[in-house]
């Protein structure tokens, strides 16, 4: 390919040298380039590529794509000048990489909860029935069964539609994708192609990148204003921002609800930490899920399956041999009758759908006992909301780290402690050490006891004073509570 022909739908403002020039790769990190190499130069929210010219030149970079012409442009390099190329560079990835979203049917899913829940989920089910399919997940992406880790929820722009490439390649006829706020404000997705699009809930989150929460739902409602004609919206009613999301949309929308008056509804006929029994649209099945939080996840993905054509009585078939996905709402129970629920909660409202679902199940029958924190270096506003979640919802409450990152875990916890109360101080206590904090309630709890861990969920890492270190909920859970693996 050349750069003509990759800058041929989107043409550059100004260009400095030969448009014919042979290109054999596309990189915003200046450390990834190689010879023929087309650098795209972006300013960021924490350093600018523009610095970096000279780095990807150095190792082999021909062409630059860039917002300002330069002063001492070298010979034999090529720099194609746009007023934005944060804007750009995913049209030009999409055209670099063959278009691969039109190659499949891509169906995104954004909102602050249930994310991964919904598109692992309908990646398992689409492979179940016999059919290729991609995912691009918080916890890994896969190419049709092939793990590809991943460092954050939407890739950038070049390594997404590489990615995609790569699924198109192998014969993936789906393609499921998380659909973060930051990916939608920093163009991550810009010139993709969608099939669909999900939207879960809002509540409050990233506030420390948005500022404002009206920010953050507008990044969320800018997936469904890009959605093209003849792809479908799937958006919840009963959230107070499901129709704001769609109302700019060209897709055809489509709503569900555990309330009613929707176009795919459910109630709960029985629950337990096995699972429901669920009435979807009239229809009773059987779904290895808990918590009416998952009852709408249900839902979405059941919208989802029949809006790509998929069967009533296979969807719900299928839907009946899913179980939860890693650390969302995973339960264990030890011999002696203690019940763990390990969860990714890291917002004040998904602690609470948490928690609402053990009461409900354990209906005055046990004691929950919560051990949470909250990440350093991010919104500290929902600190002290988080602490006064657990207090309200918990009988015993153990304040401990999550991933303080930078930040001093003790200080943390401190800005959690100061949302409580004198009274809901009398049920909390803090351990700074996570292992230590699992392992108390595991040992305090008595037969008949819940005991959630929230936070992690599926990371198996904590990252304290910048340091990645192993840590796996998981495996202390199981040690604490005498389960085999």
């Amino acid at each position: 390919m050349t750069l003509r022909e990759l800058t041929y739908s989107h043409k550059p403002v100004k260009v400095n040298g030969n448009l014919d020039t042979e290109i054999t790769g596309i990189e915003l990190d200046s450390r990834k380039c190689k010879p023929n190499t087309v650098f795209v130069a972006i300013r960021g929210t924490q350093t600018d590529g523009h610095a970096y010219i000279d780095k990807a030149i150095e190792l082999g970079a021909t062409c630059i794509i860039c917002e300002s012409e330069p002063r001492n442009p070298l010979p034999g390099i090529t720099y194609a000048i746009y007023e934005n190329t944060a804007d750009i560079v995913g049209p030009l990835a999409t055209t670099f990489y063959g278009n691969p979203s039109k190659k499949m049917k891509l169906v995104g899913v954004t909102g602050t909860n249930g994310k991964t829940t919904i598109a692992t989920t309908l990646y398992n089910i689409i492979r179940r029935m016999g059919i290729k399919a991609g995912l691009c997940s918080t916890v890994c992406n896969y190419i049709d069964g092939q793990a590809v880790p991943t460092e954050c929820t939407t890739p950038d722009p070049i390594t997404l539609n590489r990615l995609l490439g790569q699924m198109a390649d192998h014969g993936c006829e789906y393609a499921f994708m998380e659909v973060s706020s930051h990916s939608v404000d920093q163009k991550r997705i810009a010139g993709l192609n969608f099939a669909g699009g999900i939207f879960t809930n809002l509540t409050r989150d990233h506030l420390d990148y948005h500022k404002t929460f009206e920010n953050y739902r507008d990044a969320k409602k800018g997936f469904f204003d890009m959605l093209p004609k003849g792809s479908f919206a799937i958006t919840n009613a009963d959230d107070r921002n499901g129709l704001i999301m769609t109302q700019n949309t060209r897709a055809t929308v489509k709503t569900y609800s555990i309330r009613g008056g929707a176009d795919f509804r459910a109630k709960v006929l029985e629950a337990s930490f096995e699972g429901m029994n669920l009435e979807i649209n009239g229809t009773e099945v059987f779904v290895q899920f808990v918590g009416k939080f998952n009852v709408q996840n249900i839902l979405a993905i059941y919208a989802t399956l029949r809006m790509i054509d998929i069967d009533t009585q296979e969807a719900l078939i299928q839907l009946s041999a899913m179980r939860p996905v890693n650390g969302r709402f995973e339960t264990f129970r030890s011999t002696n009758g203690v019940t763990a629920v390990i969860d990714y909660a890291h917002t004040p409202d998904a602690l609470n759908n948490v928690l609402c679902t053990i009461n409900e199940v354990l209906d005055g029958k046990g004691q929950c006992w919560t051990v949470c924190g909250a990440g350093g270096n991010r919104d500290k506003g929902k600190r002290p909301l988080m602490a006064q979640e657990a207090a309200r919802q918990s009988d015993r409450v153990i304040i401990t780290s999550d991933n303080p990152r930078n930040e001093e875990p003790q200080d943390i916890i401190n800005d959690m402690l100061a949302g409580l109360t004198a009274e809901e101080m009398k049920k909390t206590i803090s351990i700074v050490d996570r292992r230590e904090a699992i392992r108390t309630a595991c040992m305090m709890a008595q037969k008949g006891d819940v005991v959630l861990v929230a936070g992690k969920g599926h990371e198996d890492y904590q990252i304290i004073k910048g340091v990645k270190y192993h840590f796996d909920d998981h495996e202390v859970v199981k040690e604490a509570l005498g389960i085999e693996n």
